[in-house]
């Protein structure tokens, strides 16, 4: 059962999904907030914070690509690294790849089972819970990176990297142990992202090219992430 504190957000115009994905979260225990629009969605999150955010991307007015836009352009980490799973009717996998490029951690395509989509949540939620426990392992540095998971930052050269949730699990289990090169399946794995249920099996190669950019880098060969041929990546210093 998930904390009594633990607060999600669900931003979607279509009412019916709205209280049939709130009917779900609300019976698996969490606090449950509501809104049929971005503008709505965009300030209940910027005031209540939530640990994750269930956003559909087609909405009136701001849409959901921009509310993802503004949430990591936050300079509030709350905000910043909130933990965004996207609801989307678009099948393309350029669409799909456009939403992990923006920042979004998951997605649901519509139409979706509820069931499935409240284990989603519940996934995510179980491995934010366990972030506080990170306060026993190390900050870590390499060559002007730093990463301290206890209060989840990231700074390269003494300036803030907004990562999301996904991004800095990745960079800190890949920077935990340079030179190892770690398969596709470890990183879903260490990312808790299911590429069957996604229909997606390149989510990872999405996640590690956002990464790279925000590093600074890109290509096989980037600053820190080091792609090995037929394996998956590894991290450089």
């Amino acid at each position: 059962m998930p904390e009594l504190t633990t607060t999600i957000l669900i931003i979607e115009d279509d009412r019916q999904i709205r209280r049939i994905i709130q009917g779900y979260l609300e019976q698996a225990g969490y606090r449950v907030l509501t809104a049929a629009d971005g503008e709505t969605g965009l300030a209940l999150a910027l005031g209540e914070k939530p640990l994750l955010i269930v956003l559909d991307l087609m909405l009136p007015g701001l849409d959901g690509w921009e509310i993802v836009r503004r949430l990591r352009q936050s300079a509030d980490p709350a905000l910043a690294n909130v933990y965004i799973l996207m609801l989307t009717a678009r099948v393309e996998e350029a669409d799909r790849v456009q939403g992990f490029a923006i920042g979004a951690d998951d997605y649901v395509l519509k139409p979706f089972s509820p069931r499935e989509l409240t284990a989603r949540v519940a996934a995510a939620v179980r491995r934010l819970q366990r972030l506080p426990s990170l306060a026993q392992q190390q900050v870590l540095t390499c060559a002007g990176l730093r990463l301290d998971p206890t209060y989840r930052t990231a700074t390269l050269d003494d300036q803030a990297l907004s990562l999301t949730a996904v991004e800095f699990d990745l960079l800190y289990a890949l920077m935990r142990q340079p030179g190892r090169p770690f398969t596709r399946d470890e990183l879903l794995d260490i990312a808790e992202v299911d590429s069957d249920a996604n229909a997606y099996e390149r989510t990872i190669d999405v996640h590690i090219k956002n990464l790279r950019q925000k590093l600074g880098g890109a290509g096989r060969h980037s600053r820190f992430v080091e792609t090995v041929h037929g394996v998956g990546y590894r991290f450089v210093g």
